[in-house]
């Protein structure tokens, strides 16, 4: 006879797969078996940002939007019509070939970048978080599943037993009716 494996085993042979250290891997046991484990992770990095983070993600969620670039290519445009053509190039801020626009628009690149990077790196962070969180929700759904078929075998068997008894006390009724 197969030996039946308990929660703390089924959890222990899921994780063979991976490559746990101990002590993560008996961390993980206990939350999976003895408490809650769903977590909202939005809340929780929410918690933890600081206002340079609120600015990178605002920052990138201007820098990334359509009215963004379409203001740039309007700024863009203006400036070397404002240089080229309305003024003379006697009065010009930046005549052709714009050398001062070339520099304005590397210092922002290089400011602009890194903060958006910070903001994609947080948004990967958050995304390893719900990876985590979700894994270990459908780990201890599949145990609370296990769990659940065998309850709904034990049922079966009793059920099957009680059903058995029953027509064998009507069996013996009729007999004894027979007799009579």
């Amino acid at each position: 006879m197969e030996r039946r494996r308990t929660k703390k085993d089924i959890v222990k042979m899921l994780l063979r797969n991976n490559e746990l250290e101990e002590q993560d891997e008996e961390e993980l046991l206990n939350l999976l078996i003895d408490q809650p484990i769903a977590i909202d992770v939005d809340k929780q990095e929410e918690a933890k940002m600081t206002k340079g983070d609120h600015f990178a993600d605002k920052l990138s969620e201007i820098a990334g939007s359509w009215t963004f670039i379409i203001l740039f290519i309007i700024f863009l445009l203006g400036w070397i019509g404002l240089n080229t053509f309305i003024l003379s190039s006697e009065e010009a801020i930046d005549p052709y070939p714009f050398i001062l626009l070339n520099l304005v628009l590397s210092c922002i690149a290089a400011l602009q970048a890194p903060i958006i990077m910070m903001s994609q790196n947080r948004q990967a962070e958050k995304d390893s978080l719900r990876n985590q969180n979700d894994y270990r929700t459908d780990l201890k759904s599949e145990l609370i599943l296990e769990s659940l078929h065998d309850q709904m075998n034990s049922i079966l068997k009793n059920q099957k037993q009680i059903l058995k008894y029953i027509k064998e006390q009507e069996e013996k009724k009729d007999e004894s009716q027979k007799d009579r």
